[in-house]
Protein backbone atom coordinates (compact mmCIF):
# COMPACT_ATOMS: atom_id res chain seq x y z
CA UNK A 1 0.00 0.00 0.00
CA UNK A 2 1.23 4.07 -0.66
CA UNK A 3 1.81 5.67 2.47
CA UNK A 4 -0.59 8.49 0.73
CA UNK A 5 -3.05 6.11 1.09
CA UNK A 6 -3.11 5.21 4.95
CA UNK A 7 -4.81 8.11 7.19
CA UNK A 8 -4.63 10.92 8.10
CA UNK A 9 -4.26 11.08 4.26
CA UNK A 10 -2.68 14.48 4.74
CA UNK A 11 -0.21 13.79 6.82
CA UNK A 12 1.38 11.04 5.43
CA UNK A 13 1.00 12.31 1.68
CA UNK A 14 3.58 15.47 3.40
CA UNK A 15 5.72 12.94 5.47
CA UNK A 16 6.38 11.10 2.01
CA UNK A 17 7.04 14.23 0.19
CA UNK A 18 9.54 15.25 2.91
CA UNK A 19 10.84 12.04 2.95
CA UNK A 20 11.84 12.42 -0.74
CA UNK A 21 14.09 15.05 0.08
CA UNK A 22 17.34 14.13 1.66
CA UNK A 23 18.07 16.34 5.02
CA UNK A 24 21.31 14.58 7.15
CA UNK A 25 22.27 17.45 9.58
CA UNK A 26 24.39 19.72 9.22
CA UNK A 27 23.49 19.28 5.07
CA UNK A 28 19.72 20.65 5.17
CA UNK A 29 20.34 22.96 2.07
CA UNK A 30 17.61 21.25 -0.11
CA UNK A 31 15.17 20.90 2.42
CA UNK A 32 15.62 24.36 3.81
CA UNK A 33 14.71 25.36 -0.12
CA UNK A 34 11.94 22.50 0.32
CA UNK A 35 10.18 24.60 3.00
CA UNK A 36 10.72 27.89 2.34
CA UNK A 37 8.93 27.09 -1.39
CA UNK A 38 6.29 25.01 0.62
CA UNK A 39 4.96 28.49 2.37
CA UNK A 40 5.57 30.30 -0.44
CA UNK A 41 3.33 28.09 -2.30
CA UNK A 42 0.89 29.17 0.38
CA UNK A 43 1.21 32.42 0.01
CA UNK A 44 2.45 32.35 3.42
CA UNK A 45 4.53 35.04 5.01
CA UNK A 46 7.98 32.71 4.76
CA UNK A 47 11.59 33.74 5.71
CA UNK A 48 14.63 31.72 6.61
CA UNK A 49 16.70 33.39 8.77
CA UNK A 50 20.88 33.77 8.55
CA UNK A 51 21.40 30.06 10.32
CA UNK A 52 19.07 28.72 7.99
CA UNK A 53 15.61 28.41 10.10
CA UNK A 54 12.47 28.54 8.35
CA UNK A 55 9.81 30.74 9.67
CA UNK A 56 6.44 30.40 8.20
CA UNK A 57 3.48 32.44 9.59
CA UNK A 58 -0.52 32.23 8.99
CA UNK A 59 -2.96 34.16 10.56
CA UNK A 60 -5.82 33.00 12.72
CA UNK A 61 -8.88 31.54 11.28
CA UNK A 62 -12.19 32.99 11.68
CA UNK A 63 -12.98 33.51 15.20
CA UNK A 64 -9.80 32.39 16.66
CA UNK A 65 -8.87 36.16 16.85
CA UNK A 66 -8.49 36.50 20.32
CA UNK A 67 -6.29 33.88 21.12
CA UNK A 68 -2.85 33.22 21.75
CA UNK A 69 -0.15 32.57 19.09
CA UNK A 70 1.10 28.99 19.17
CA UNK A 71 4.53 28.60 17.51
CA UNK A 72 4.58 25.12 15.87
CA UNK A 73 8.09 23.48 16.20
CA UNK A 74 9.86 20.77 14.90
CA UNK A 75 13.19 20.12 13.40
CA UNK A 76 14.42 19.75 9.82
CA UNK A 77 17.45 17.63 9.59
CA UNK A 78 17.23 13.60 10.63
CA UNK A 79 20.13 11.43 11.90
CA UNK A 80 21.86 9.06 9.04
CA UNK A 81 21.94 5.68 10.13
CA UNK A 82 22.32 2.76 8.05
CA UNK A 83 22.77 -1.55 8.01
CA UNK A 84 26.64 -2.10 6.41
CA UNK A 85 24.75 -4.14 3.94
CA UNK A 86 22.69 -1.27 2.63
CA UNK A 87 23.68 0.92 -0.03
CA UNK A 88 22.54 4.09 0.71
CA UNK A 89 23.78 7.76 -0.27
CA UNK A 90 21.73 10.40 2.58
CA UNK A 91 23.31 13.13 0.69
CA UNK A 92 21.40 12.32 -2.61
CA UNK A 93 18.59 9.98 -2.18
CA UNK A 94 15.17 10.24 -0.81
CA UNK A 95 14.35 7.56 2.27
CA UNK A 96 12.61 4.33 1.12
CA UNK A 97 9.46 3.34 2.89
CA UNK A 98 7.57 0.72 3.40
CA UNK A 99 4.35 -0.62 5.57
CA UNK A 100 4.74 -3.44 7.90
CA UNK A 101 1.24 -4.07 9.81
CA UNK A 102 0.54 -1.26 11.91
CA UNK A 103 4.04 0.32 11.40
CA UNK A 104 5.77 2.56 8.77
CA UNK A 105 9.51 1.56 8.18
CA UNK A 106 12.60 2.48 5.90
CA UNK A 107 14.64 -0.18 4.00
CA UNK A 108 17.38 -0.36 5.79
CA UNK A 109 18.14 2.96 7.29
CA UNK A 110 16.74 4.92 9.68
CA UNK A 111 13.22 6.57 8.60
CA UNK A 112 13.20 10.01 9.79
CA UNK A 113 10.20 10.13 11.67
CA UNK A 114 12.00 12.22 14.36
CA UNK A 115 11.30 14.35 13.71
CA UNK A 116 9.58 14.15 10.37
CA UNK A 117 6.58 13.26 11.76
CA UNK A 118 6.33 16.54 13.24
CA UNK A 119 6.74 18.56 10.27
CA UNK A 120 4.86 16.68 7.99
CA UNK A 121 2.28 17.62 10.54
CA UNK A 122 2.99 21.42 10.48
CA UNK A 123 2.95 21.88 6.83
CA UNK A 124 -0.73 19.81 7.00
CA UNK A 125 -1.77 22.78 9.23
CA UNK A 126 -0.43 25.77 6.99
CA UNK A 127 -2.21 24.27 4.01
CA UNK A 128 -5.54 23.64 5.83
CA UNK A 129 -8.35 25.34 5.01
CA UNK A 130 -10.56 23.44 7.58
CA UNK A 131 -8.68 23.32 10.93
CA UNK A 132 -9.64 26.12 13.57
CA UNK A 133 -6.72 27.65 14.96
CA UNK A 134 -5.44 31.15 16.58
CA UNK A 135 -2.19 32.84 14.75
CA UNK A 136 0.71 30.25 13.96
CA UNK A 137 4.16 30.56 13.80
CA UNK A 138 5.70 27.87 12.33
CA UNK A 139 9.00 27.24 12.99
CA UNK A 140 11.21 24.36 11.04
CA UNK A 141 15.13 24.23 12.73
CA UNK A 142 18.07 23.03 10.98
CA UNK A 143 20.86 20.28 12.90
CA UNK A 144 18.85 19.62 16.10
CA UNK A 145 20.44 16.03 16.25
CA UNK A 146 24.19 17.28 15.48
CA UNK A 147 24.61 20.48 17.99
CA UNK A 148 21.40 22.33 17.80
CA UNK A 149 22.44 25.34 15.70
CA UNK A 150 19.19 26.05 14.67
CA UNK A 151 17.97 26.54 18.07
CA UNK A 152 21.31 28.32 19.28
CA UNK A 153 21.39 30.36 16.02
CA UNK A 154 17.88 31.74 16.77
CA UNK A 155 17.89 35.05 17.80
CA UNK A 156 15.37 37.05 20.40
CA UNK A 157 12.41 38.83 18.80
CA UNK A 158 12.47 36.54 15.93
CA UNK A 159 9.16 34.66 17.37
CA UNK A 160 6.03 36.67 18.96
CA UNK A 161 4.20 33.42 20.39
CA UNK A 162 2.92 33.07 23.41
CA UNK A 163 2.49 29.06 23.69
CA UNK A 164 5.68 26.83 21.94
CA UNK A 165 4.20 23.22 20.90
CA UNK A 166 7.24 21.13 20.26
CA UNK A 167 6.22 18.04 18.06
CA UNK A 168 9.58 15.62 18.53
CA UNK A 169 8.66 13.30 21.51
CA UNK A 170 8.43 9.58 20.50
CA UNK A 171 5.63 8.35 23.29
CA UNK A 172 1.52 9.18 22.25
CA UNK A 173 0.24 8.77 25.94
CA UNK A 174 3.37 11.49 27.35
CA UNK A 175 3.15 15.30 27.83
CA UNK A 176 6.32 16.43 28.06
CA UNK A 177 7.60 19.35 30.00
CA UNK A 178 11.47 18.90 30.55
CA UNK A 179 14.77 17.18 28.96
CA UNK A 180 17.81 16.95 28.98
CA UNK A 181 20.65 19.96 28.64
CA UNK A 182 24.34 17.72 26.54
CA UNK A 183 27.34 18.42 25.99
CA UNK A 184 30.04 16.63 23.35
CA UNK A 185 33.40 15.30 25.18
CA UNK A 186 36.24 14.01 22.44
CA UNK A 187 39.12 13.36 23.67
CA UNK A 188 42.28 13.08 20.33
CA UNK A 189 45.85 12.35 20.28
CA UNK A 190 48.50 11.38 17.34
CA UNK A 191 51.14 8.63 18.15
CA UNK A 192 53.62 7.63 16.40
CA UNK A 193 53.79 4.62 13.79
CA UNK A 194 55.78 1.37 13.87
CA UNK A 195 55.56 -1.91 11.96
CA UNK A 196 53.24 -4.19 14.06
CA UNK A 197 55.65 -7.15 15.76
CA UNK A 198 52.78 -10.55 15.77
CA UNK A 199 50.06 -11.97 13.85
CA UNK A 200 47.73 -9.40 12.58
CA UNK A 201 44.13 -10.09 13.92
CA UNK A 202 40.69 -8.35 13.83
CA UNK A 203 37.56 -7.96 16.19
CA UNK A 204 34.10 -7.22 14.79
CA UNK A 205 30.89 -6.56 16.77
CA UNK A 206 28.11 -6.02 14.70
CA UNK A 207 24.03 -6.20 15.31
CA UNK A 208 23.58 -4.52 17.89
CA UNK A 209 20.04 -2.85 17.92
CA UNK A 210 21.99 0.36 18.84
CA UNK A 211 18.84 3.56 19.66
CA UNK A 212 18.97 6.62 20.76
CA UNK A 213 21.67 7.57 23.39
CA UNK A 214 19.20 9.39 25.50
CA UNK A 215 15.46 7.83 25.56
CA UNK A 216 17.35 3.90 25.41
CA UNK A 217 20.45 4.89 27.25
CA UNK A 218 18.67 3.00 30.46
CA UNK A 219 17.45 0.17 28.79
CA UNK A 220 20.97 -1.75 28.75
CA UNK A 221 21.31 -2.17 25.20
CA UNK A 222 24.86 -2.90 24.32
CA UNK A 223 27.68 -0.40 23.50
CA UNK A 224 29.55 -1.55 20.21
CA UNK A 225 32.72 0.29 21.59
CA UNK A 226 32.35 -0.53 25.11
CA UNK A 227 32.13 -4.72 23.87
CA UNK A 228 35.00 -3.98 21.74
CA UNK A 229 36.84 -2.12 24.50
CA UNK A 230 36.19 -5.12 26.78
CA UNK A 231 37.95 -7.54 23.97
CA UNK A 232 41.07 -6.06 23.59
CA UNK A 233 41.59 -5.54 27.13
CA UNK A 234 42.54 -9.30 27.52
CA UNK A 235 45.22 -8.92 25.47
CA UNK A 236 46.94 -6.93 27.79
CA UNK A 237 48.17 -8.53 30.22
CA UNK A 238 49.83 -11.23 28.19
CA UNK A 239 50.35 -9.73 25.25
CA UNK A 240 51.95 -7.16 23.17
CA UNK A 241 49.35 -6.09 21.81
CA UNK A 242 49.46 -3.09 18.99
CA UNK A 243 46.35 -1.38 17.29
CA UNK A 244 46.09 -0.54 13.97
CA UNK A 245 43.01 0.72 13.37
CA UNK A 246 40.01 1.49 14.71
CA UNK A 247 36.30 2.19 13.35
CA UNK A 248 33.97 1.72 15.81
CA UNK A 249 30.23 3.50 16.75
CA UNK A 250 28.69 6.66 14.46
CA UNK A 251 26.79 9.85 15.59
CA UNK A 252 26.93 10.80 18.75
CA UNK A 253 23.65 10.69 19.91
CA UNK A 254 23.57 6.78 18.85
CA UNK A 255 24.03 3.87 20.97
CA UNK A 256 27.00 2.48 18.92
CA UNK A 257 25.42 -0.53 16.95
CA UNK A 258 29.18 -1.92 14.78
CA UNK A 259 32.61 -1.90 15.88
CA UNK A 260 35.84 -3.69 14.36
CA UNK A 261 39.55 -2.96 15.71
CA UNK A 262 42.72 -4.21 13.66
CA UNK A 263 45.67 -5.12 15.95
CA UNK A 264 48.49 -7.22 16.00
CA UNK A 265 49.54 -9.81 19.18
CA UNK A 266 52.36 -12.03 19.71
CA UNK A 267 50.45 -14.93 20.43
CA UNK A 268 47.70 -15.02 18.85
CA UNK A 269 45.86 -18.58 19.50
CA UNK A 270 46.03 -17.49 22.84
CA UNK A 271 44.62 -14.14 22.92
CA UNK A 272 42.22 -15.64 20.49
CA UNK A 273 41.25 -18.59 23.21
CA UNK A 274 40.56 -16.02 25.77
CA UNK A 275 38.82 -13.60 23.54
CA UNK A 276 36.52 -16.35 22.77
CA UNK A 277 36.15 -17.29 26.33
CA UNK A 278 34.95 -13.52 26.83
CA UNK A 279 32.91 -13.70 24.10
CA UNK A 280 30.92 -16.61 25.34
CA UNK A 281 30.18 -14.48 28.19
CA UNK A 282 29.02 -11.05 26.84
CA UNK A 283 26.73 -12.82 24.40
CA UNK A 284 25.44 -14.88 27.69
CA UNK A 285 24.98 -11.39 29.20
CA UNK A 286 23.46 -9.28 26.32
CA UNK A 287 21.49 -12.32 25.21
CA UNK A 288 17.92 -11.50 26.07
CA UNK A 289 18.31 -7.79 24.95
CA UNK A 290 20.86 -8.37 21.90
CA UNK A 291 19.18 -11.17 20.20
CA UNK A 292 21.09 -10.43 17.00
CA UNK A 293 24.82 -9.96 18.59
CA UNK A 294 27.59 -11.27 16.44
CA UNK A 295 31.10 -11.08 17.40
CA UNK A 296 33.56 -12.52 15.44
CA UNK A 297 37.63 -12.88 16.32
CA UNK A 298 40.04 -13.94 13.27
CA UNK A 299 43.11 -13.72 11.70
CA UNK A 300 43.64 -10.74 9.33
CA UNK A 301 46.06 -9.47 7.15
CA UNK A 302 47.09 -5.93 6.19
CA UNK A 303 49.99 -3.73 5.67
CA UNK A 304 49.58 -1.00 7.69
CA UNK A 305 51.64 0.69 10.39
CA UNK A 306 50.40 0.57 13.93
CA UNK A 307 51.30 2.08 17.48
CA UNK A 308 53.20 0.87 20.27
CA UNK A 309 51.89 -1.61 22.74
CA UNK A 310 52.07 0.98 25.26
CA UNK A 311 50.44 3.66 23.65
CA UNK A 312 47.76 0.62 22.39
CA UNK A 313 47.43 0.34 26.29
CA UNK A 314 46.45 3.40 26.88
CA UNK A 315 43.65 3.69 24.86
CA UNK A 316 42.63 0.39 25.55
CA UNK A 317 42.40 0.91 29.25
CA UNK A 318 41.07 4.31 28.51
CA UNK A 319 37.99 2.74 26.94
CA UNK A 320 37.90 -0.24 29.82
CA UNK A 321 37.76 3.03 32.50
CA UNK A 322 35.26 5.65 30.33
CA UNK A 323 31.94 5.99 31.27
CA UNK A 324 29.21 4.57 29.63
CA UNK A 325 25.06 4.41 30.50
CA UNK A 326 23.38 5.86 33.13
CA UNK A 327 25.24 8.25 35.92
CA UNK A 328 22.76 8.78 37.72
CA UNK A 329 19.04 8.75 38.26
CA UNK A 330 17.14 11.59 39.74
CA UNK A 331 16.29 11.43 42.98
CA UNK A 332 13.26 13.98 42.40
CA UNK A 333 11.16 12.36 39.10
CA UNK A 334 10.43 8.66 39.43
CA UNK A 335 12.00 6.70 36.97
CA UNK A 336 14.02 9.61 35.14
CA UNK A 337 17.81 9.39 34.14
CA UNK A 338 19.41 12.27 35.17
CA UNK A 339 22.66 12.22 33.57
CA UNK A 340 24.42 9.44 31.24
CA UNK A 341 27.11 8.95 28.90
CA UNK A 342 27.55 7.63 25.51
CA UNK A 343 30.42 6.30 24.19
CA UNK A 344 29.66 7.36 20.90
CA UNK A 345 32.24 6.94 18.33
CA UNK A 346 36.21 5.81 18.36
CA UNK A 347 38.44 6.00 15.21
CA UNK A 348 41.88 5.54 15.35
CA UNK A 349 43.67 5.41 11.46
CA UNK A 350 47.39 6.22 11.02
CA UNK A 351 48.70 6.66 14.47
CA UNK A 352 45.24 9.77 14.31
CA UNK A 353 42.51 8.40 17.87
CA UNK A 354 39.28 10.43 18.66
CA UNK A 355 37.16 9.20 21.14
CA UNK A 356 33.74 11.14 21.00
CA UNK A 357 31.04 11.30 23.86
CA UNK A 358 27.88 12.83 24.28
CA UNK A 359 27.04 13.19 28.14
CA UNK A 360 23.32 14.57 28.71
CA UNK A 361 21.44 15.74 32.65
CA UNK A 362 18.32 17.50 33.14
CA UNK A 363 20.96 19.28 36.08
CA UNK A 364 23.67 21.69 34.69
CA UNK A 365 26.34 20.47 38.00
CA UNK A 366 25.47 16.94 36.95
CA UNK A 367 26.00 17.38 33.12
CA UNK A 368 29.61 18.70 33.95
CA UNK A 369 30.50 15.96 36.60
CA UNK A 370 29.94 13.47 33.84
CA UNK A 371 32.16 15.55 31.52
CA UNK A 372 34.59 16.06 33.61
CA UNK A 373 34.82 12.30 34.85
CA UNK A 374 35.70 11.20 31.25
CA UNK A 375 38.19 14.38 31.09
CA UNK A 376 40.49 12.90 33.72
CA UNK A 377 40.05 8.97 32.39
CA UNK A 378 41.56 10.32 29.16
CA UNK A 379 44.11 12.92 30.13
CA UNK A 380 45.31 10.44 32.87
CA UNK A 381 45.86 8.34 29.00
CA UNK A 382 47.61 11.34 27.87
CA UNK A 383 44.80 12.73 25.75
CA UNK A 384 43.68 15.82 24.74
CA UNK A 385 40.25 16.87 26.06
CA UNK A 386 37.61 19.03 24.51
CA UNK A 387 34.05 20.14 25.63
CA UNK A 388 32.19 21.62 23.01
CA UNK A 389 28.41 22.29 22.08
CA UNK A 390 26.96 22.39 25.32
CA UNK A 391 23.34 23.00 25.69
CA UNK A 392 21.17 23.87 28.71
CA UNK A 393 18.38 21.56 29.75
CA UNK A 394 14.49 22.92 30.04
CA UNK A 395 12.90 23.14 33.22
CA UNK A 396 9.60 21.68 33.70
CA UNK A 397 6.96 23.93 34.43
CA UNK A 398 3.70 21.46 35.66
CA UNK A 399 1.13 23.89 36.30
CA UNK A 400 1.10 25.82 33.28
CA UNK A 401 -1.97 27.16 31.22
CA UNK A 402 -1.28 24.77 28.25
CA UNK A 403 -0.43 21.98 30.17
CA UNK A 404 -3.85 21.74 31.67
CA UNK A 405 -5.31 22.36 28.62
CA UNK A 406 -3.59 19.20 26.70
CA UNK A 407 -4.31 17.07 29.95
CA UNK A 408 -8.10 17.68 29.77
CA UNK A 409 -8.49 17.13 26.29
CA UNK A 410 -6.47 14.08 26.52
CA UNK A 411 -8.57 12.60 29.03
CA UNK A 412 -11.45 13.57 26.97
CA UNK A 413 -10.25 12.68 23.81
CA UNK A 414 -8.88 9.07 24.26
CA UNK A 415 -10.43 7.88 27.91
CA UNK A 416 -7.36 8.06 30.18
CA UNK A 417 -4.92 10.42 31.81
CA UNK A 418 -1.61 11.55 30.24
CA UNK A 419 1.30 10.98 31.69
CA UNK A 420 2.71 14.49 32.50
CA UNK A 421 7.01 13.59 32.53
CA UNK A 422 10.96 15.17 31.96
CA UNK A 423 12.56 13.16 29.41
CA UNK A 424 16.63 12.09 28.94
CA UNK A 425 16.21 13.59 25.09
CA UNK A 426 17.73 16.22 23.90
CA UNK A 427 14.90 18.85 22.97
CA UNK A 428 15.38 22.51 21.62
CA UNK A 429 12.92 23.85 24.20
CA UNK A 430 15.56 24.48 26.61
CA UNK A 431 17.55 26.62 24.23
CA UNK A 432 14.54 28.49 22.34
CA UNK A 433 13.15 29.42 26.02
CA UNK A 434 16.65 31.16 27.20
CA UNK A 435 15.43 33.85 25.02
CA UNK A 436 11.91 33.35 25.36
CA UNK A 437 11.32 32.90 29.30
CA UNK A 438 7.51 33.59 29.44
CA UNK A 439 6.61 31.08 26.36
CA UNK A 440 4.67 28.68 27.97
CA UNK A 441 6.58 25.07 26.14
CA UNK A 442 5.11 21.47 25.86
CA UNK A 443 6.38 18.45 23.49
CA UNK A 444 4.21 15.65 22.41
CA UNK A 445 4.30 13.71 19.36
CA UNK A 446 3.69 10.35 18.18
CA UNK A 447 4.53 6.85 19.00
CA UNK A 448 8.60 5.89 17.46
CA UNK A 449 10.86 3.16 17.96
CA UNK A 450 14.07 2.98 17.42
CA UNK A 451 15.13 6.10 16.74
CA UNK A 452 18.55 7.21 15.47
CA UNK A 453 18.88 3.57 14.06
CA UNK A 454 18.13 1.54 11.14
CA UNK A 455 15.06 -0.08 13.40
CA UNK A 456 13.56 3.15 12.86
CA UNK A 457 9.78 2.82 13.11
CA UNK A 458 5.94 4.83 13.56
CA UNK A 459 3.00 3.40 14.44
CA UNK A 460 0.16 4.04 12.14
CA UNK A 461 -2.53 4.52 14.31
CA UNK A 462 -0.41 6.56 16.89
CA UNK A 463 0.18 8.76 14.22
CA UNK A 464 -3.94 9.23 13.94
CA UNK A 465 -3.93 10.11 17.48
CA UNK A 466 -1.21 12.48 17.32
CA UNK A 467 -3.13 14.11 14.77
CA UNK A 468 -6.33 14.23 16.11
CA UNK A 469 -4.53 15.60 19.36
CA UNK A 470 -3.20 18.18 17.77
CA UNK A 471 -6.20 19.77 15.88
CA UNK A 472 -7.94 20.00 19.51
CA UNK A 473 -5.58 21.58 21.17
CA UNK A 474 -5.41 24.61 18.28
CA UNK A 475 -9.05 25.02 18.74
CA UNK A 476 -8.74 24.76 22.42
CA UNK A 477 -5.86 27.65 22.59
CA UNK A 478 -6.37 30.06 25.69
CA UNK A 479 -7.50 33.74 24.58
CA UNK A 480 -4.98 36.32 25.44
Amino acid sequence: MDLTQIEPRVLWKNFSALNAVPRPSKKEEKVIEFIKTFGENLNLPTTVDEVGNVIIRKPATSGMEDRKTVVLQSHLDMVHQKNSDVLFDFETQGIQMEIDGDWVKAKGTTLGADNGLGVAAMMSVLESTDIAHPALEALFTIDEETGMTGAIGLKPGTLTGDILLNLDTEEDDEIDIGCAGGIDVTASQTYNLIKPDGQIMMISVKGLQGGHSGMDIHKGFGNANIILGRLLYTGLQNQNLELISIDAGGLRNAIPREATAVFSVRHSAEFTADAIALKKEIMEEFASVEKDLNISIENYSSHEKGISAEDSAKIILALKAAHNGVYRMSPDVADLVEASNNVARVELKDGSLKIMNLSRSSVESSKYAVAEQLKSVFELAGMKVEFSGSYPGWKPKPGSDIVKVMESIYEKEFGSKPAVVACHAGLECGIIGSNYPEMDMVSFGPTIRGAHSPDERANIPSAQKFWKFLQEILKNIPKK
